[in-house]
């Protein structure tokens, strides 16, 4: 690392323009001044470092060769684009990334015009880039489009699909791997680069699209130097697969030789075609805290950029709603052998490490294939096994026709953990779990719960676990109300809720989350409580009964309020043609933006204050006699 702090060469950098006024020779001084900034801006801040060390060479390459914004830059999933953000304008706002109305954590069209495709969810790249590049060709604009790929995105059936696709229409674009896994010996690293040089040199293609002229009057001589080909290729370079989709492959290439990434691209610059280009890279390269350590250091809070070390901060006093799930996977699993463990390349955000190592022939990890996942899990439940699919709301929405068709039309016992419900975070909109309440509903037969504490998550994955059919506990990010956790497993009756207080007037039907918070409300308004506990199906006697004793209903969810639990009252409400009014409370009809959890909740109103407001203000407009007389009715808690 430099130690120079005043970055000179960085701080010439304005845009990509500014970037390719420099002579090639100050690139690797301005690639270590690049690495040095990140890791001491995100060391203050948090946020995703050890993928966006690994491609600073490559992220200066790209933009000094290619004529970016007119060359069309699609970056996938996004983790690796802080440098990207650094060099196209955006470098002094680098220490507002991911927190309320700073920098978003992954490329948004609105915040840039260097940002040419929004990200979030991996495997998206190269059809996004194919599309690009095939609006190029309808228009007869001579402009390039570079899709910058991982090698973990590469296990997304998507990523094959539109491989396929561009191959088939000979798209003039280029696909980078950037492969952060496969570690280059010298000897071989050194054939590689120099194959590739060769390869994508102006001699080498002029003298394979000769030699296609030539022999193409030679059928048999065309054919045998086809082969020829194929099979040298296939010796020494682990393109072929490549080749045969339709692109032309290069590589693998040092990702942090600088001097021959420049020198590759702008050869193949010039080329037509589907292009694919291999790179090899360590993530965190370059910090060695993250080079030793790059799952730690891939999604970091604050820490000493001197040690690596994080900084001090208020741990929770309990454990998150992951670690809840992770305990009761193993406990399940030590009781039922048919117990088989689902995941979509999460493993550590999911909480199953401890599984995955005390139960191996019981864990399957899929890669980032959340299709696959689903349907998996259907396979299995047909021959008898118990799957346990743990996957983060949002990327459930991947698989939903899985979901639908392969699980839930044929009834089959696969249990749903679904971590991140709710908002996330400084994630933003991409992650945030805000739909799966509203998606999953609408699906007959299906068993949905949302815990209100910890304790709850562990019986109700016990539950659901047991139930001879699809279901589903969603749960949010981090820890509860600090219920402590019993070792015991007890199922709950399915369909029924829990009266936590009795208040008059006023009842709060609260899902999940929501309940603690409304506890909170109602002691000020004097309401009754309901912790609904099951999404689906609905608790009807008690909603119904409710409804004939108080003034006001009030549905609570951290959920799109359009079609989610709410809607799922108001249609009991209509079909039994009850008066009663009901006001439904969730996250409003748009994407919240990135910042804590907290702040996004305030912002949704659903925080103690927002609610509590928004409650009197419905019924002081709905003419509800609930006024100051609230607080002196009778109330009592029901355990």
């Amino acid at each position: 690392m430099t130690e120079d702090r005043s970055y000179p060469l960085l701080k010439q950098i304005d845009s990509p323009d500014d970037l390719r006024q420099l002579d090639a020779a100050e690139l690797p001084a301005l690639c270590d001044q690049l690495r040095d900034y990140l890791v001491r801006t995100v060391a203050r801040i948090g946020g995703h470092l050890g993928a966006s060390l690994g491609t600073v060479e490559l992220t200066v390459a790209l933009h000094y060769i290619f004529n970016t914004p007119e060359d069309r830059l699609v970056w996938d999933v996004g983790h690796q684009a802080y440098p990207h953000k650094i060099l196209t304008g955006r470098r002094e706002q680098l220490s507002s990334i991911r927190q309320k109305g700073g920098l978003a954590g992954f490329p948004k069209r609105a915040e840039s015009i260097y940002d040419d495709f929004g990200v979030g969810h991996s495997s998206t790249s190269i059809s996004a880039a194919l599309g690009m590049a095939l609006a190029a060709r309808a228009k007869g604009e001579d402009r390039k489009a570079i899709a910058v790929i991982g090698d973990g995105a590469m296990t997304a059936g998507m990523a094959f699909e539109a491989l396929n696709h561009a191959g088939d229409l000979k798209a003039d674009m280029l696909v980078v791997l950037n492969d952060n896994d496969m570690s280059i010996s010298p000897n071989v690293g050194a054939l590689n680069q120099y194959l590739t040089k060769i390869l994508s040199g102006k001699l080498y293609s002029s003298a394979r699209e000769s030699g296609k002229k030539v022999l193409s009057s030679m059928p048999q001589m065309a054919e045998l130097a086809r082969r020829t080909e194929e099979h040298m290729k296939g010796m020494v370079i682990p393109g072929t697969l490549f080749e045969e989709l339709g692109f032309t492959y290069f590589g693998p290439v040092d990702g942090h030789d600088l001097d021959t990434l420049v020198r590759v691209l702008k050869n193949l610059k010039t080329m037509k075609g589907p292009l694919f280009l291999h790179v090899v890279t360590q993530k965190g390269k370059g910090y060695r805290f993250a080079e030793e350590d790059a799952l730690a250091l891939h999604a970091v809070t604050p820490f000493d950029p001197e040690t690596g070390k994080k900084l001090s901060s208020s741990a929770p006093s309990g454990p998150t709603y992951t670690q809840v799930f992770g305990q009761w996977l193993c406990d399940m699993a030590e009781l039922h052998p048919s117990l088989c463990g689902i995941t979509p390349a999460m493993r550590e955000g999911s909480g199953m490490v401890e599984f995955c190592k005390r139960f191996p022939d019981q864990y399957f990890d899929v890669g980032i294939a959340e299709q696959h996942a689903v349907t998996l899990a259907a396979g299995m439940a047909c021959e008898g096994r118990k799957p346990v699919v743990a996957i983060y709301s949002t990327f459930l929405q991947r698989a939903y026709d899985q979901l639908v068709h392969d699980v839930v039309l044929q009834g089959l016992p696969v249990l749903f953990a679904i971590d991140r419900a709710g908002l996330v975070g400084p994630d933003g909109p991409t992650h945030a779990g805000s739909f799966d309440v509203t998606f999953m509903r609408c699906l007959p037969g299906i068993v949905l719960m949302a815990p209100a504490d910890e304790n709850e998550c562990r019986q109700m994955l016990y539950t659901g676990f047991l139930h001879d059919g699809p279901a589903a506990v969603r749960y949010p990010r981090g820890t509860g109300p600090g219920v402590s956790v019993d070792p015991t497993l007890t199922a709950l009756p399915i369909g029924k809720a829990q009266l936590r207080r009795k208040g008059s007037k006023i009842a709060i039907l609260a899902f999940g989350s929501m309940v603690s918070v409304a506890e909170a409300v109602a002691e000020q308004l004097g309401a009754t409580v309901v912790n609904m506990r099951f999404i689906k199906p609905l608790d009807s006697d008690l909603i119904l009964s409710l409804a004939g004793t108080h003034e006001l209903l009030v549905s609570v969810e951290e959920n799109a309020a359009a079609g989610g639990a709410g809607a799922g009252i108001a249609e009991l409400l209509s079909e039994h043609r009850v008066n009663t009014p009901l006001q439904i409370l969730g996250i409003p009809d748009r994407f919240e933006d990135q910042g804590s959890r907290e702040e996004l909740l305030a912002e949704c109103g659903l925080s103690v204050s927002g609610i509590h407001d928004a409650i009197v203000k419905y019924a002081t407009s709905a003419g509800l006699a609930i006024g100051p007389s609230i607080g002196e009715a009778p109330v009592a808690t029901v355990k």
